[in-house]
């Protein structure tokens, strides 16, 4: 893929009777030609939320068209979009849509991919969507067999090793091979993706006090420690296993980059906590940019003028950046 920085940023509807269009129009109403950036869907679906649809036939238009109102590049959905009714008619658009968008920035004519909302229930009814979610789609579209989650906004980046399962099921699904690539996938991205030359990663335990020594559990010592260690023999600079309980205080955030987690609660309450609306889902290990808003379709409040456009216009903004490190980006010979 040949990345150009100047490239407009994609961003695909996601489902159509969420909050996905609305917020596109406020986004673009916040950024206008700032940011360029232009909406995949369908121009009907766009139209009405306070903010002139300008339809455009390539990525290429939506600087200039970007000037006057929101670029849509059209694609047809088979049904109207009610707020708040999800149609499974719906569905195949939904995912032909995000298909095209990945299409688009793996052949550079987008500079990254900022994904709207999806409702992964009514894409499973609608059109028999295989995939648990997201992040696997992007990964199976983009060939690539291992991606991992980073939430991140200004003052934190943090990484959940395991993510949508039980809390019981932690312990076996955290495997030596799962935690190493997952660090290594975080340092990678963190240099190419981030520009940092030199990233600092915290690892937390799994158990609390980090098992204080083998008294809460025995998994920082026989299984973190050991693959940390291993690590820092290849020259990564990492800290850990850490009490979780003593890493997101402003102070200790400071002395890291990244922070790694263990389990999905782990790693999205701190987060939540620093900045609930502004916080930003990233999908690292992928050949190309994602990113999205951190929160669902929200139908209780589509089509009410309520939503809230902060996490995505926080995830154009982590776009625009992340797109451009990683076109200065060099890979080390």
């Amino acid at each position: 893929m040949t990345l150009q920085q100047t490239a407009p940023i994609a961003l695909s509807v996601g489902e159509p009777a969420g909050v996905g269009p609305e917020i596109a129009a406020r986004a673009w109403a916040a950024l206008g030609a700032e940011l360029p950036f232009f909406v995949i869907g369908d121009p009907a679906h766009l139209a009405g939320h306070g903010a002139a649809v300008v339809e455009i036939t390539s990525p290429a238009e939506a600087p200039t068209a970007s000037r006057s109102g929101l670029p849509v590049l059209p694609h047809s959905f088979a049904a109207p979009a009610v707020p708040g009714q999800p149609d499974a008619a719906n569905a195949q658009g939904v995912i032909d849509v995000i298909a095209r968008g990945v299409d688009l920035v793996m052949r550079g004519e987008a500079s990254a991919l900022t994904t709207g909302p999806i409702h992964k229930k009514a894409l499973k009814d609608g059109a028999g969507f295989g995939f648990p979610g997201h992040t696997e789609y992007l990964a199976h579209l983009a060939g690539v067999d291992r991606v991992v989650m980073m939430l991140a906004c200004s003052e934190l980046r943090v990484v959940p090793v395991t993510i949508h399962i039980s809390i019981d099921a932690v312990p076996s699904a955290l495997t030596p091979d799962l935690l190493r690539d997952t660090i290594r996938i975080t340092e990678a991205a963190l240099r190419q993706d981030f520009g940092i030359s030199a990233p600092r990663i915290a690892v937390a335990g799994l158990n609390p006090h980090a098992g204080e020594g083998g008294a809460m559990g025995q998994e920082e010592i026989d299984m973190i420690a050991p693959v940390l260690d291993g690590l820092r023999a290849e020259g990564l600079t990492i800290s850990g296993p850490a009490s979780a309980d003593t890493m997101f205080h402003a102070s200790a955030r400071a002395r890291y980059d990244a922070a790694v987690a263990m389990y999905h609660d782990q790693a999205l309450i701190p987060i939540k906590t620093i900045d609930f609306a502004g916080g930003v889902n990233v999908t690292l290990g992928l050949p190309f940019i994602r990113t999205s808003p951190d929160h669902g379709t929200a139908f209780d409040i589509a089509g009410k003028g309520m939503a809230d456009a902060t996490s995505l216009i926080a995830a154009l903004n982590m776009a625009r950046d992340m797109a451009h490190a990683r076109s200065q980006w060099t890979t080390p010979q």
